[in-house]
């Protein structure tokens, strides 16, 4: 996340010894390493995440995953009240947004198919490959789901291999403009635009101006907090 990679310079600069854990090698590529900061890539689950808090004596653990990320977060906590190190969490300040009829807010993933489940017309996906299995159970979803997603090889073969039509596909990493969110809204004829509400850093107020330069409705997956 960009809190993290913020984390990752403030330790470098103030000679913090720290590890910065990330999942892929597209995540580590965004860190720089350094004499202090040492990146560590691989996903942990709750007792591969314990092992490393007592092999390597931390003494400080900084959640600052996604927002959305609820399964690694509860593994953290669950690792650090373990092994008894002290735990903080970085929380993202959501967007905000007037309750109007081009406004959809839904609790969750599941909640954002079933609504879109009974409408027509083109859905944007900007909740990048993770739920696009969840997605997939939308009628004709091949047809009316445009998707963007980054460009790494694993979220371009779980999208192609989940049916979504590679025409249908915009690998690309953002931070998005609303001019270039409202373009890409415009030239795939979207109606309704899919977003969680991840802030500003996740570029929410962008993506909730340009649904309505485009004339679309955004459904906001809002976060359940924890």
């Amino acid at each position: 996340t960009a809190e993290g990679r913020k984390l990752a310079h403030y330790a470098d600069r103030w000679q913090i010894r720290a590890y910065v854990s990330v999942a892929t090698d597209y995540g580590a590529s965004l860190v720089q390493e350094s004499e202090f900061v040492t990146v560590v890539t691989g996903r942990m689950d709750e007792g591969a995440m314990e092992h490393f808090l007592r092999e390597k004596g931390i003494v400080q653990v900084i959640d600052a995953t996604h927002p959305y990320a609820t399964a690694v977060t509860a593994n953290i906590r669950a690792a650090c009240e373990k092994v008894g190190v002290p735990y903080r969490r970085v929380t993202r300040r959501a967007g905000t947004y007037a309750q109007k009829k081009d406004c959809i807010a839904v609790r969750s993933i599941a909640e954002a198919v079933e609504v879109l489940s009974h409408t027509e017309g083109t859905i944007f996906l900007t909740t990048g490959s993770k739920d696009l299995d969840s997605f997939a159970k939308i009628p004709d979803y091949a047809k009316r789901i445009y998707a963007r997603i980054l460009p790494v090889r694993p979220s371009l073969d779980r999208a192609l291999n989940l049916g979504y039509l590679p025409a249908h596909l915009i690998c690309m990493q953002g931070p998005f403009s609303t001019e270039l969110n409202a373009a890409m809204f415009a030239q795939t004829k979207a109606k309704y635009v899919v977003t969680k509400n991840s802030g500003r850093t996740g570029g929410f107020q962008e993506k909730l101006a340009a649904a309505r330069k485009a004339g679309a409705v955004l459904v906001i997956v809002e976060r359940v907090e924890r």
